[in-house]
């Protein structure tokens, strides 16, 4: 089943799927895929990736090829607030964090990826107004910089991600935020993804401002709703996120690609059967064709 929007591709967010806890093999997410019609997976440095070493990641990625599958795009470390904060305000941490950036990296070329999807920081208590937003920022163009240098090697690109606000003025919650980065950091290989949940609660009724802010240099998606309260990862068109303007703009600008969906299908779980990821597609392909009408 295809959608409206020539060459777009929806694929799987390998840690908000389900599939981390789930444990499923390599073979039983292609079966998943291959049987609901998604075009492949973001990889994610957990689960089956995780404490792999580069020759076994390249047979993983050779066995999602083989199958017809992509792993285009790669969510790089995230969740640690101090290994993974590439905005880090100590110096001997932050060099620490590229190492570690750097490292999965190598390990998302191996699998097959040419982007890399990044958090501008992954402290959820600063704000930048109080911490200094030229400071703050001054700490993640390093990193941001270095990554851009490695990745040359391998023409892989990075794609900063916006944010949730937290308790308020989070790195990356603000579109001017995103722009900073951008701006100081102008490389080739350098992109934004946006993250529609994280838009709706950081902005409400003006969520799509994220996508307008960014749109020039959008280079990956990840696709959730919510109710505008909290980062719900709720499948598409089960919140309140604008998905008739969103596919709409999309289409004007013929974007083609994939396009990772990060949530779970909105089903009977947590070990989602094939039947529930079917039901998912199907409702996407859906929301598309409702909102293009």
């Amino acid at each position: 089943m295809k959608n409206n929007i020539q060459n777009l591709r929806f694929v799987i967010a390998y840690n908000t799927s389900g599939f981390a806890g789930s444990k499923k093999s390599v073979e039983e997410i292609i079966d998943i895929c291959k049987a609901s019609g998604f075009y492949g997976l973001e990889g994610d440095s957990t689960g089956i990736f995780l404490n792999k070493s580069l020759t076994e990641l390249q047979k993983m990625g050779e066995q999602f090829k083989a199958a017809g599958l992509s792993i285009n795009t790669f969510h790089l470390p995230y969740k640690d607030p101090v290994l993974d904060d590439i905005a880090t305000l100590y110096e001997t941490d932050r060099i620490k964090v590229e190492d570690r950036m750097k490292s999965w990296m190598e390990k998302a070329v191996a699998v097959g990826s040419t982007i890399g999807i990044v958090h501008p920081t992954t402290r959820k208590g600063f704000n930048v107004d109080i911490e200094g937003l030229d400071r703050i920022c001054g700490q993640a163009n390093k990193t941001i910089q270095t990554m851009l240098r490695f990745g040359e090697q391998f023409g892989f690109k990075i794609a900063l991600e916006n944010m949730l606000p937290y308790t308020g003025g989070r790195l990356g919650c603000k579109n001017e935020h995103m722009l900073k980065l951008y701006e100081e950091n102008k490389h080739p290989n350098l992109g934004f993804c946006l993250d529609t949940g994280h838009s709706l609660v950081a902005h409400g009724v003006n969520a799509m401002s994220a996508y307008f802010a960014m749109k020039d240099h959008l280079i990956a998606f990840h696709l959730a709703d919510n109710g505008g309260d909290r980062d719900s990862h709720l499948q598409p068109g089960k919140g309140n996120y604008f998905w008739k303007e969103f596919f709409t703009e999309l289409n004007k600008e013929g974007f083609t690609g994939n396009v990772c969906v990060e949530t779970p299908p909105f089903a009977f779980g947590p070990d989602y059967s094939k039947e529930a990821w079917v039901k998912m597609f199907a409702e996407l392909n859906e929301l598309v064709n409702k909102s293009l009408a």
